[in-house]
């Protein structure tokens, strides 16, 4: 066996929507290994394997409101008392709920059975960035480091018994932080670091990359100059002085559904407003269909509806590492990111002008709400009158506002700070 100091931790998701996956490939790429599903082989069997689907299928049913309203009349009552986060003041908040019951319940039935014999046999730590794949080795007794992909979260985030826990926790907001005590979990066991974002979109500890395309983003969300008027002095100190060959270029907007296609519809009503400014050139559109071939098909029956095939882009790929690299490229030149309040939030910190969608259960709404208070994203109006509101919001400078205090405000540094902490771990624990 290696030494200690040169061990690889084993990471470690699920396709459970993209948020899991968006935020384990940045630490792929930095701990220089490969991902492993938690739900396919070889860590899971074709039994296991069934019965992550079945996992899985319930959980994009529930964030498919119109599709479970036709089957059980009331959607979101029931997204609500799957994904409920109480207040914080709630008491009782460190007993197990009926997730956590119901998480413990597969674990029995033999969820995750694969991947403890994977971590015994290589006796290699676990990064993941679902809560499951690191209460199921938590309780095999395995060492584990979790990263946190939501501002707030359920109490099924937590082992059944969170004091007697040895699950490390990474926490993107100071709420989590606060959060998971509530639910038992000793604050030395939590690290405060942010969302771990792509480092190709940040570019190192100087910054450079998401430096220089804030700087050009600037100009281009703010048309009438009247945010740079303001701004100007803070913004050349920190960015350099704005290039001035974006004077006059349209912004790009990125409209991104999540991964379980909800809200895809939404592109019947916002394109008609838009139709003029796209094809005047004053707006330039990506439609971000992701892996999902329904998705894909809605917005291409969509295109041709309005007559908009050939002056709108569409962003697929048949597998996540496709997309998720797709992706990573089309945000270096995207102006405003229109999406729900899910993982995506966290991007915000890139100097994006974020716009949110409706939210899909309650750590949407906790994802929104942490988002606006922070200052660094805005809630969709009417998707019919898209051209009137991101029209005002352009000419006076809130899209940029938005974007500059989304750069101050939110950390750019999580990947680092997690694998170092892993490393560090490691190290402490080999002497």
């Amino acid at each position: 066996m290696p030494r200690m100091l040169e061990v690889t931790p084993a990471l470690v998701s699920a396709e459970m929507g993209y948020g899991h996956l968006r935020a384990a490939l940045p630490l792929v790429d930095a701990f220089g290994t490969k991902l492993l599903p938690a739900d396919q082989a070889p860590l899971a069997d074709e039994a296991e394997t069934a019965l992550w689907s079945r996992v899985r299928r319930a959980q994009e049913l529930l964030s498919r409101p119109m599709q479970l309203g036709r089957l059980l009349g009331n959607p979101l009552g029931l997204m609500d008392r799957v994904t409920n986060i109480p207040p914080l003041n709630t008491p009782g908040l460190e007993e197990p709920h009926l997730g956590a019951h119901a998480l413990e319940f597969l674990i029995r039935r033999g969820l995750g059975r694969g991947l403890v014999r994977y971590l015994k046999e290589t006796r290699v730590p676990l990064v993941t960035t679902f809560y499951a794949p690191a209460i199921i080795a938590d309780r095999a007794g395995c060492d584990s480091y979790c990263v946190v992909t939501d501002a707030d979260i359920n109490r099924v985030w937590a082992p059944m018994d969170g004091r007697n826990s040895r699950i490390h926790y990474f926490a993107p907001s100071t709420r989590v932080v606060r959060r998971l005590a509530a639910y038992g979990v000793p604050r030395s066991r939590v690290t405060l670091t942010g969302f771990p974002l792509p480092p190709d979109l940040v570019g190192g500890h100087d910054m450079s990359v998401v430096r220089g395309d804030l700087a050009a983003r600037l100009v281009r969300l703010d048309p009438s100059g009247l945010f740079r008027e303001l701004h100007r002095d803070g913004v050349e100190r920190a960015l350099g002085s704005l290039p001035s060959e974006q004077e006059g270029r349209p912004p790009r907007l990125a409209f991104a559904v999540g991964g379980a296609g909800a809200q895809a519809e939404m592109a019947y009503q916002f394109l008609p407003s838009l139709k003029e400014w796209i094809l005047d050139g004053r707006l330039e559109l990506t439609l971000i269909a992701g892996i999902r071939s329904d998705v894909l098909h809605t917005f291409s029956r969509a295109l041709d509806r309005f007559d908009l095939g050939s002056r709108v882009d569409v962003l697929s790929a048949s597998n996540f590492d496709d997309y998720y690299r797709k992706f990573n490229a089309l945000l270096r030149r995207t102006d405003i990111l229109w999406t729900k309040p899910s993982e995506l939030s966290f991007y915000a910190g890139l100097g994006l002008g974020v716009v949110l969608a409706k939210p899909v259960g309650s750590h949407e709404r906790y994802n929104r709400r942490w988002l606006r208070e922070q200052g660094v994203a805005l809630k969709q109006h009417a998707p019919r009158n898209a051209a009137e509101w991101l029209g005002e919001w352009l000419n006076d400078g809130t899209l940029a506002a938005a974007a500059w205090t989304g750069f101050l405000r939110l950390p750019k540094d999580a990947t680092a700070r997690i694998v170092h902490t892993v490393r560090a771990r490691i190290a402490r624990d080999a002497e």
